[in-house]
């Protein structure tokens, strides 16, 4: 068994589950058949991993989704070629590649990715292992998600429960919380999102690359242009920032606080002042900047000149990243007749696309 257990580590850690549940699924006398009836077919649960390519772009484009998605594809495709076909080989009394395709292993991936829980780690566990293995628990899937829930999931070792934190009455649905979603990635991970203004969790993020673009771009001679890659250089060595990194934004105030005031900061900075931030190693004995280190919105509004263009130069550039404009997406929601024509996808992407832009133009009328 354990030489087994080995041969299935991945990086995702969902193999072992995926396995049973393709041979479950496959099974005409798995004692889960009643379970498995309720989806005919995974697709319908319709996550942008089974939208063709061209749709995804051309609807998703600037969210953040295609890019996951062609991360989890990447990742399926490795699972199933080198874990899931060789343990199958060796087991073929119980798997048949034929039956067991990856096609099927694709859909079972979006349906874990829908319905399974995955319990959460202790804070004092969180930086030794990665997270737990998900796991199916029927019945309690079966609730939906808004952000303004009204029961969650508590886990004891003895049991699950269901437990409702305010009072519903008859008739009234009860709503789970799967986590502080996004809309883009709960339509990553669902296949729905919430329409505005209902996700009060949502997100619009700034890559990284995107400030440092905007930085490169304001840089008038090239002495300036070689400053801003050595400051981005010492940020990256600071950890504040990555080539695949992105700032979060929030509705209230930035997620990533931290490192977007210090890459800020560091790209705005005189020849002189990086010199010498630098030999301080980037720790500044400043105790009253330490207090406001929250980047509420209203901090935002007091940021150095310089630094708000910055920021405002690069909220531009993430917007020109969309397919669409705010305008023409405010339309569509306002126009009943012309929304309710949109195809469900269109409907979905708009409300991830709609949520995103709101919050980047507030950004700017901020700063």
């Amino acid at each position: 068994v354990s030489s087994a257990q080995e041969s299935l580590q991945s990086q995702s850690g969902w193999v072992p589950l995926l396995l049973a549940l393709l041979h479950e699924y496959t099974a005409s006398n798995s004692h889960w058949q009643p379970y498995f009836s309720l989806w005919q077919d995974f697709r319908s649960l319709d996550h942008p991993m089974f939208w063709p390519e061209e749709e995804r772009t051309r609807l998703l484009q600037g969210t953040g989704i295609p890019e996951a998605v062609d991360k989890d594809l990447a990742n399926i495709h490795l699972e199933y070629s080198s874990i899931i076909l060789p343990f199958m080989k060796s087991h073929p009394n119980i798997f048949d590649p034929k039956l067991h395709t990856l096609e099927l292993y694709k859909q079972l991936v979006a349906f874990v990715m829908a319905y399974s829980f995955q319990e959460p780690l202790e804070e004092e566990e969180e930086d030794e292992k990665g997270p737990n293995p998900p796991m199916m628990v029927p019945v309690a899937d079966i609730l939906n998600h808004v952000a303004n829930h009204n029961a969650n999931l508590e886990y004891s070792p003895q049991c699950l429960q269901m437990v409702t934190t305010q009072p519903i009455s008859k008739g009234q649905e009860i709503f789970n919380t799967y986590g502080q979603m996004a809309n883009w990635q709960l339509l990553h991970m669902y296949g729905f999102a919430e329409p505005y203004p209902g996700n009060t969790n949502d997100t619009a993020d700034i890559q990284m690359v995107t400030v440092r673009k905007a930085a490169l771009q304001r840089a008038k001679s090239e002495a300036q242009q070689q400053l801003v890659s050595e400051q981005w250089d010492f940020l990256c060595q600071l950890e504040m920032v990555g080539e695949e990194g992105a700032f979060v934004l929030g509705w209230d105030e930035v997620l990533t606080e931290e490192e977007l005031s210090t890459t800020l900061k560091v790209l705005c900075m005189s020849e002189e002042e990086f010199k010498e931030y630098k030999e301080q190693d980037g720790w500044e004995d400043d105790s009253e900047e330490e207090e406001n280190s929250t980047l509420s919105y209203e901090a935002l509004s007091r940021l150095k000149t310089p630094c708000k263009e910055l920021l405002y130069d690069s909220v531009l550039l993430t917007l020109e990243s969309y397919g669409s404009d705010l305008k023409a997406e405010q339309d569509l929601l306002n126009n009943k007749e012309a929304y309710e024509k949109l195809s469900r996808r269109e409907q979905q992407a708009l409300h991830v696309r709609y949520g995103q832009k709101r919050i980047l133009h507030q950004l700017l009328e901020l700063v």
